[in-house]
């Protein structure tokens, strides 16, 4: 594993959450392929191989669809998130590289209550493509089996 690409994905990883963070979903999906996979399921289901997710895409146009959903369809609780990315875990390939990562994400909302939101591993497969890196797959593991009903903007 050299250096380069630890760095490469240390950078996009941070760039990743900053987009979220920052509320620049409309942004967000260009962090995938065109056909991806963008699934948030609990380590229990995960563990277990269970296909099914509280979040499922599999597209990009998928992902931007869930963006415009919330900005223009959904209700719920105006808040924001602060992502901590861990360092990863890569198994450098030739085509795909396969990579966890761990995260913490806090939850602030309006009225500027933060709570601890979410814990968990990203479980990836990254590509790599002449603009850089991108997301073929990307299944966000949450550590509780129990997901706040508020799950509405990405992890």
């Amino acid at each position: 594993m050299s250096e380069s690409i630890f760095e490469e994905i240390n950078k996009f990883n941070t760039a990743y959450a900053a987009c979220i963070d920052g509320d620049r979903l409309e942004a967000w999906p260009n962090f995938f392929t065109d056909h991806c996979l963008y699934k948030v399921t609990t380590v229990e289901n995960y563990e277990a191989g269970r296909p099914a997710g509280l979040i499922y895409a599999n597209s990009k146009g998928m992902l931007s669809d869930r963006i415009s959903a919330l900005r223009e369809a959904n209700i719920y609780e105006s808040h924001r998130y602060r992502h901590l990315i861990g360092m990863p875990l890569i198994e450098d390939g030739q085509e795909v590289i396969a990579c966890e990562t761990a995260f913490f994400v806090s939850r602030i909302m309006r009225g500027g209550e933060i709570s601890m939101f979410a814990t968990g591993k990203y479980v990836d497969e990254l590509v790599r493509t002449a603009s850089g890196i991108l997301i073929k797959k990307r299944v966000v593991v949450c550590d509780s089996i129990s997901i706040d009903t508020l799950l509405a903007i990405p992890l």
